[in-house]
């Protein structure tokens, strides 16, 4: 399965970096977020990618235009020129890099690419989230389901402390700002049959409005519960997160080397 990746958003809430880049462009450990998301799709199995361009399309096409040769250890000759690769990239990815418009919404960037999909079955994911999640169980459980699309449903991060109390207003327990243990939420990783496209009705739509509504009305909407490690980057306190995480090697980050 081919994985669409939304990456042409402004990315306003994070304005502090996004100024010059686009989101999935800020650096978590030394690699955009977007390698990131990439590589958490690799490690199970899925290398090729078609990334939805939008503001500052600039940016990731110079970045993975040059990644071999910026990402290669070389050996050069400078007498006769010749050039002697010593540890070439090890990312076997195949990436398509198609600008969808600068101010289109989601579900227009979507539809967008409906050339590229074609009629097969797809991956799409945000280009700002991060997760564990098995992408093989939200696809057994799409066939299972025999849905037009499925979505990965995560319990948002607490922004305070969460306190758990018993009746006799005792705390039974409190945890630092932990995943949220109730509700859900849209945390992307959706599996996708391209008749889905068809519900999108132009550039204006957000696929999180009518098209998913739509989906929904007609019982062709699932949900796949993930309890295990999400995080979207929406703020600069959601990325000293991540790079925090990076640095003392926890959660999604064991699936990075």
């Amino acid at each position: 399965m081919k994985v669409v990746i939304f990456a042409g958003g402004l990315g306003t809430r994070l304005s502090e970096y996004t100024g010059t880049i686009p989101k999935p462009m800020v650096s978590v450990g030394g690699k955009p977020i977007i390698w990131h998301i990439m590589n958490l799709y690799a490690k199970q199995g899925f290398k090729e990618f078609v990334v939805a361009l939008g503001y500052r399309s600039d940016v990731i096409k110079n970045y993975f235009a040059s990644y071999k040769s910026s990402m290669d250890d070389y050996k050069i000759d400078l007498k006769n020129g010749e050039i002697e690769v010593i540890n070439g990239v090890k990312e076997d990815w195949k990436i398509s890099l198609i600008d969808t418009g600068e101010l289109t919404m989601t579900g227009g960037r979507l539809k967008r690419l409906k050339d590229y999909i074609k009629n097969d079955s797809f991956l799409l994911t945000y280009g700002d989230g991060l997760s564990d999640v098995s992408i093989s169980e939200v696809i057994k459980l799409h066939k299972d389901n025999k849905s037009l699309i499925t979505m990965t449903a995560v319990h948002p991060p607490a922004r305070f402390g969460e306190v758990e109390i018993d009746d006799s207003s005792k705390v039974v327990s409190f945890e630092e700002k932990p995943q949220l243990k109730e509700g859900w939420i849209n945390g992307g990783f959706f599996v996708v049959e391209p008749e889905f496209l068809d519900l999108i009705d132009g550039d204006h739509q957000m696929l999180e409005q009518e098209p998913l509504n739509r989906a929904s009305i007609s019982g062709r909407l699932s949900a796949y519960k993930h309890d295990g490690f999400w995080q979207c980057v929406d703020t600069k306190r959601d990325l000293e997160l991540l790079e925090k995480m990076h640095q003392s090697n926890e959660g999604i980050w064991s699936l990075n080397e």
